[in-house]
């Protein structure tokens, strides 16, 4: 299972892996030291704080750790290895409505299989961009690993899909049972803010292969 204090354990073990403190840790990632303190993993009402997907991204990059690597610091009596096929959408620059489901899943029809490491979504899917539909943020040939099971919070990096049709990739900036505020994940994108009505669904991206 994947528990709050599974990931933070995980980040522990890498900073003691790697020879560092979760604070020298966090410098190396180019975060703020007081990132992975142990004082910021309850909020003040008692609530557990997640690390966000940008910070064990950074995190990873900055230890040359490997997402499996990672993966198996989740559990001591893991190797990393542990991996399954999960659905494999391919998302170009052609309408992909007929590869979604009416919840935001992939069809089963229309998608192909990409083996990740072991996680607790059974219904995690990744997609594959081809061309330059999500360009400049992300490149033909990146993969997403979106959840439709994970919990939205400010700050994610979301994928969405408008009453229309539209593929959108953007950060959620906040998200009422109305409307949700999507903020721009580079300068040529804009803040949108959606009735929820407008969106067919909308799920975390849990991770980016760039």
């Amino acid at each position: 299972m994947l528990h709050h204090g599974n990931i933070w354990s995980a980040i522990d073990r890498l900073a003691r892996e790697r020879g560092l403190t979760a604070s020298a840790l966090a410098r190396r990632a180019g975060l703020d030291p007081t990132t992975f303190n142990r004082s910021k993993r309850i909020s003040r009402e008692g609530k557990p704080r997640w690390p966000s997907t940008e910070s064990l991204a950074k995190v990873l990059e900055a230890t040359s750790a490997s997402l499996a690597e990672f993966m198996g610091y989740l559990d001591p009596g893991a190797n990393g290895q542990s991996v399954r096929n999960i659905p494999l959408i391919r998302l170009g620059n052609t309408a992909p409505t007929g590869q979604f489901d009416e919840r935001g899943g992939p069809d089963g029809a229309a998608c192909d299989e990409a083996p990740f490491p072991e996680m607790i979504d059974p219904k995690a899917f990744a997609v594959e961009i081809e061309g330059d539909t999500l360009h400049p943020i992300y490149r033909d040939g990146d993969r997403l690993v979106v959840s439709p099971a994970a919990e939205l919070r400010r700050g994610d990096r979301v994928m969405a899909m408008t009453a229309e049709g539209r593929i959108l990739v953007r950060i959620l900036a906040r998200r009422t049972a109305r409307k949700v505020d999507l903020a721009p994940l580079c300068e040529d994108q804009q803040a949108l803010s959606l009735g929820t009505d407008q969106l067919r669904w909308i799920h975390r991206i849990l991770w980016a292969s760039q």
